[in-house]
């Protein structure tokens, strides 16, 4: 008789879509339960802006029902990776969200005293132009406490799925399939390309920030981070890392 399989490493189970997307689906919740709420009231027509720009085209389609087609696909789609993953490699280990939530929050707190050195490195030494227009969330002062939380919450789960899951992963498999560049090369391009792409989207739409090149490249350097976080150790830790970082300059402010 063969011995059960033994489980795997906390990094490698914590990766795979069983424990990443469970991870990430109190975020989603969170994120659309606050912005529910809020649409009762004036503030109805702030979102996430990659929230807007992923259902746009669902709406367009079908107005409010394909607003709910795309709620029904991103859930179907996830739980049936959550299914196959969890067939093919055990059972899911609850205790690990724990750590997840750790690794995020230690992450979170990181990210953007690193991003800030490697900005001012970059901009030889020009720290006070850093300061100044870096991380500012100033798009969002204006607003409520309760309406930037949801933005920030709803940048941790849309932006990682727009920037990271489709457009680095796309890019990538672009360079491997029509360019024929190696893994690595592909994964370089579309992280660079991916985190160029994720600064300007910031400059862009009512809610856009003032373009400084202090904060385009901090936001690339960002962008950047979170591509090695989304890599490294999968969608939920780099979603949460995301939202908590927006939440923590939000609650700054």
């Amino acid at each position: 008789m063969s011995q059960p399989a033994a489980p795997a490493s906390y990094w490698r189970a914590t990766r795979a879509p069983r424990h990443s997307l469970l991870f990430a689906l109190p975020l989603l919740l969170l994120y659309e339960l606050l912005a529910f709420a809020l649409s009762r009231s004036q503030l109805s027509a702030v979102r996430n802006g990659a929230d807007v720009l992923l259902k746009s085209v669902f709406v367009a389609l079908g107005g409010r029902y394909g607003l709910t087609a795309f709620s029904v696909l991103l859930l179907c789609a996830g739980a049936a990776l959550v299914w196959r993953d969890r067939r093919r490699n055990g059972a899911i280990r609850p205790r690990l969200f724990v750590g997840m939530l750790a690794e995020s929050l230690l992450y979170a707190a990181l990210l953007g005293g690193v991003a800030s050195a490697l900005t001012t490195l970059l901009l030889h030494g020009r720290l006070a132009l850093v300061a100044a227009g870096a991380a500012d969330p100033s798009a969002l002062a204006g607003l409520g406490l309760p309406t930037q939380l949801m933005v920030s919450l709803g940048a941790g789960i849309y932006e990682e799925l727009l920037f990271r899951v489709l457009l680095v992963s796309g890019l990538a498999a672009l360079g491997r399939l029509v360019f024929r560049w190696n893994p690595a090369a592909s994964g370089i391009f579309a992280a660079i390309v991916g985190a160029l792409l994720f600064s300007l989207f910031h400059y862009v739409g009512p809610l856009g920030d003032e373009f400084t090149l202090g904060s385009f490249t901090f936001r690339a350097i960002a962008g950047l981070l979170f591509s090695a976080l989304y890599l490294l150790r999968g969608f939920g830790i780099a979603a949460w890392s995301h939202a908590l970082y927006d939440v923590f300059l939000s609650l700054a402010a």
